[in-house]
């Protein structure tokens, strides 16, 4: 059986190398995810400005004030986590196994934010803050807690990364995917510290 010739374009590149994939399918997909995620959390954050103009107090009587300063730190730490991730990008692309170190700082980071929220939230409740207790609770623990799922499952991620970076078995598609869904949850929780703790 004849082999058909490989079809070339004008400038002699063939089809096949044309047709290489632009983005890994892991980090397309991860885009399309990150993009639909924005959109949620921009209707949540509009419907929480719309309810929170027509209050006459902000937040509600008997209701407590979220804490700025203790959620201030968790946003530097989560920034910080942001910082060294890229750190870890990069040293994968230099040489793999020199990643180890700030992507395991990545993760360190991040669960210092998962935990310090976690506190921050059972201090809440103590205080009469609760889903139910007023629309502040009710957005509060709705908007926190859809980016804390989000921190929860990036944070799993990473470990995921970290476990295959450790087996020298990570590829940069991979590491890419799971980089965009962790440079989400660090990239919004400022617009949501600045929208809801504000």
């Amino acid at each position: 059986m004849q082999q058909r010739p490989l079809q070339t374009t004008p400038a002699g590149v063939s089809v096949a190398q044309r047709r290489q994939q632009l983005l890994p399918n892991g980090v397309l997909g991860m885009l399309i995810f990150v993009i639909t995620e924005v959109m949620l959390f921009a209707g949540l954050i509009s419907a929480f400005m719309i309810v929170r103009a027509n209050a006459v107090e902000w937040p509600p009587p008997g209701q407590p004030r979220l804490p700025l300063g203790q959620t201030a730190f968790n946003t530097a730490a989560l920034l910080l986590s942001g910082v060294t991730l890229w750190y870890a990008g990069r040293a994968f692309k230099a040489w793999p196994s020199r990643a180890n170190t700030p992507l395991a700082l990545t993760i360190v980071l991040g669960g210092v934010f998962v935990v310090l929220q976690g506190l921050e939230w059972i201090a809440l409740i103590g205080q009469g803050l609760t889903l139910t207790s007023s629309a502040h609770g009710s957005f509060f623990y709705l908007i926190v807690g859809t980016h804390a799922l989000h921190a929860v499952a990036a944070l799993g991620a990473l470990v995921w990364a970290f476990n295959l970076l450790s087996r020298r078995k990570l590829r940069a598609g991979s590491l890419w995917a799971v980089s965009l869904l962790w440079y989400f949850v660090v990239g919004v929780w400022p617009i949501l510290y600045l929208r809801v703790y504000l």
